[in-house]
């Protein structure tokens, strides 16, 4: 649940309710009411106006420049590994970080009885 005063993004409009979709509001009470969808009300001061949203539709204005920061860095490697001619960089970026990759092959490897153990275990969950 966002606090109370946490600046938002409206990011979609799941009820139809002709929300300004891409604005910015604050968040200035919570909806408690058991039998009501929404959980927020917002208040939009471009619009000039309060909106019941519901968890779905708002998103915290830093986790979304966070994660546009993040596409744009890749968009950048992507655009340098092309310019360098740089395969490995390339298929890196694409396939995702090479560190899970790592960490799977730093495991050592089962002996035959902890893989049965293992088996057995799970069979029996």
């Amino acid at each position: 649940m966002l606090q109370l005063g946490s600046k938002v993004i409206i990011i979609s409009d799941q009820y139809e309710q002709n929300l300004p979709v891409g604005e910015h509001g604050y968040i200035i009470a919570y909806d408690r009411n058991a039998d009501n969808v929404f959980d927020y009300v917002v208040r939009v001061p471009a619009s000039n106006r309060n909106f019941l949203l519901p968890d779905e539709d708002v998103e915290l204005e830093e986790v979304l420049f966070q994660l546009e920061a993040e596409r744009i860095e890749r968009e950048a490697l992507i655009d340098y590994a092309l310019a360098t001619h740089n395969e490995e960089l390339f298929y890196r970026i694409m396939k995702g970080d090479g560190e899970q990759e790592d960490e799977v092959a730093a495991k050592e490897p089962l002996s035959r009885e902890d893989f049965i153990r293992q088996v057995n275990l799970k069979a029996w969950i």
